[in-house]
């Protein structure tokens, strides 16, 4: 038998490296140049977006607020002017402001038909969701309001799952 030794050679498994000297800039550089001016771009926009949103809410504001005040026609807002003025402040107290001398029911008739009545007019053996369909402008909530109302006070009769309106007699 041959006894045999072993060498253990190291043996550095780095490979050298080579550099060479560039005056251009390197591919990671480049990478690195344009993903700070894209970070920055960003940081940009989003300030923009958040000054955009302010000034949106801003402007939703406004017009909700011209819309209720552009909604309560002249000769009221010079009603409750004038009505504001005669009453004294001290003697008012707390709370709203003195009612003006018309109410809801005094003035004329309006021409469009309110919620209540079109519900009441259409409960002629429908069911709720015949209702809903039947009003596409009203929100199902306002109208299962209306219905509850009706229902309540007996004006409307639910039976198997339809309406119907009572008599006004009855």
């Amino acid at each position: 038998m041959l006894d045999a030794k072993r060498l253990i050679i190291p043996i550095n498994l780095k490979p050298l490296k080579a550099t060479m000297p560039t005056t251009t800039p390197t591919i990671l550089d480049q990478i690195s140049a344009e993903k700070t001016k894209i970070s920055e771009r960003l940081a940009r926009l989003d300030t923009d977006r958040a000054a955009v949103a302010t000034r949106l809410t801003d402007l939703e504001t406004a017009e909700r607020v011209l819309t209720r005040v552009s909604k309560t026609p002249p000769a009221r807002r010079t009603t409750s002017a004038t009505a504001e003025a005669k009453a004294p402040t001290a003697s008012r107290g707390r709370g709203r402001p003195p009612r003006a001398v018309t109410s809801k029911s005094a003035g004329r008739k309006p021409s469009v038909p309110s919620l209540g009545e079109r519900v009441l007019a259409l409960a002629t053996g429908r069911t709720r969701q015949e209702l809903y369909r039947a009003c596409p402008n009203d929100r199902p909530n306002h109208i299962g309001i209306a219905v509850q109302r009706h229902l309540r006070a007996g004006r409307i009769q639910e039976r198997e799952g339809k309406l119907y309106a009572t008599s006004p007699a009855a």
